[in-house]
C-alpha cells in the first residue's frame, strides 16, 4: 500500500497545530483547568512536575504523526474526501473519545474534561481525513 508520507506529515501538523488553540484562553484552557482540579498546575509548561517544552511538543507531534500513519493506512491511499472525513469521525469519536470516556469514569475525572480532551481528537482525526482526502 503507498501511503502519502508528507500528506501524514501535514496531516500530523495541522491536527498538532489545533491543540494550542483548543487549550489556550481563547478556546478551553480556563474550563479544562478548572475540570482538572487542584493539580492542574501542575501540567502547566515550566512547573516543576511537568516536563520541558520541547519534549512535550516534540512527542506529542511523534504521537500525532503515528496516529496520522496510522490513520492512513486504515482509509488507504487516495480516499474519496467523505469517506476520509467519515472514518475520522467515526475514528475521533467512536474509538478515542469513547476510550478516554471509559479511562476518565474509571478515575473519577470531570466529564468536562473528558469533553474537551475526547473533542480535541474528535477534530484532530477529522483533520487527519480532510488532509488525506484532499491531497492526491
Amino acid at each position: 500500500m503507498s501511503i502519502n508520507i508528507l500528506a501524514v506529515i501535514a496531516a500530523a501538523l495541522c491536527s498538532f497545530l489545533v491543540g494550542g488553540p483548543w487549550y489556550s484562553d481563547a478556546l478551553f484552557k480556563k474550563m479544562w483547568t478548572r475540570a482538572a482540579g487542584p493539580n492542574a498546575a501542575a501540567l502547566e509548561p515550566g512547573s516543576k512536575q511537568q516536563k520541558h517544552p520541547a519534549y512535550v511538543f516534540g512527542v506529542s507531534f511523534v504521537f500525532a504523526l503515528v496516529a496520522a500513519f496510522v490513520f492512513a493506512l486504515w482509509i488507504g491511499p487516495n480516499p474519496p474526501l467523505g469517506y476520509a472525513v467519515g472514518r475520522g469521525l467515526l475514528a475521533g469519536a467512536g474509538l478515542v473519545a469513547t476510550s478516554f470516556g471509559i479511562n476518565y469514569l474509571f478515575s473519577a475525572r470531570s466529564m468536562v474534561l473528558w469533553a474537551i480532551d475526547a473533542g480535541y481528537h474528535v477534530v484532530q482525526f477529522v483533520l487527519f481525513g480532510l488532509v488525506l482526502g484532499l491531497w492526491h
